[in-house]
This record gives C-alpha cells, structure tokens and sequence, in this order.
C-alpha cells in the first residue's frame, strides 16, 4: 500500500542529499520510497552570504522522474513545510518537463561536428593509438 506523498530532505548512508516528493510503500519483507523528481539544491554564497540557490537533477544521466529507494540505505529524513523549497522544487519541474518533451532548442548539424557510426569512430581510434605507440 502506498503511502500519501509529502515533500522532503532524504540523507543517504552514502553522504547524499536529495529534495523530492515521497510516497513510501511496503512491499513484502521490506519498505520502500517511491520518490519523484529527486533534485539536489546547492546553496550560492557570495560575499555577503548566501545569495541563492542552484537546483540540479539528483541522476543527471536519466530521463526518469520516480526511483525506488531501499529504505536501508536512507540515514535520515525529513519532512519539509518549508514553502520556499517546494516552490523552487515545483519550479524546476515544471521548467524541465517543458524542455524534455523530446524537441531541443539546437539543431543538429555537420557544421556542429564529424558524425560517424560507433564502428567508424572505434577503427579511427585504434588507428590513431597505434600510431602514437609504434613511434615510442
């Protein structure tokens, strides 16, 4: 049964720390936290302290949005009421849901760079390693 989803801090065991939205669920033996839109949020100081707040997706490799945590590997948690933070957080989702709707602002072209297959790039390659080590 899943639980109803709140926002908060999660403290990995690893050292981590996201903000997201999270439901957490009890499946057999084990629980587990279905978050959603995992973001870590890094403070910016300037001279005069902290001038802002710089928001990045937690897995930046990945196109997903919910991921499954092991409760086990969570140090701690907790609940946030703290509006400026879900503000931010609901701001960044919104900004990056209208930007992976799969179009990109750039289009690719072969002024951009030399387009080949992964085969085409590995034989260049390996060519050109052969060359430097022959010439040792």
């Amino acid at each position: 049964m899943i639980e109803d989803d709140f926002f908060a801090t999660i403290k990995f065991k690893s050292g981590e720390e996201i903000f997201c939205k999270v439901a957490s669920s009890e499946e057999e033996d084990r629980i587990v936290l279905l978050v959603s839109n995992p973001v870590i949020i890094a403070e910016i100081k300037g001279r005069t302290g902290i001038v802002g707040y710089k928001v990045e997706p937690w897995l930046k490799t990945t196109k997903d949005d919910m991921f499954l945590i092991n409760l086990t590997d969570v140090l701690t948690m907790s609940e946030s009421s703290d509006q400026e933070m879900i503000h931010m957080h609901q701001q960044y989702v919104k900004h990056n849901d209208k930007h992976n709707d799969g179009s990109s602002k750039y289009k690719l072209n072969r002024k951009m760079g030399y387009l080949s297959t992964i085969d085409d790039a590995k034989d260049i390659l390996e060519k050109i390693y052969k060359a430097n080590n022959s010439k040792s």
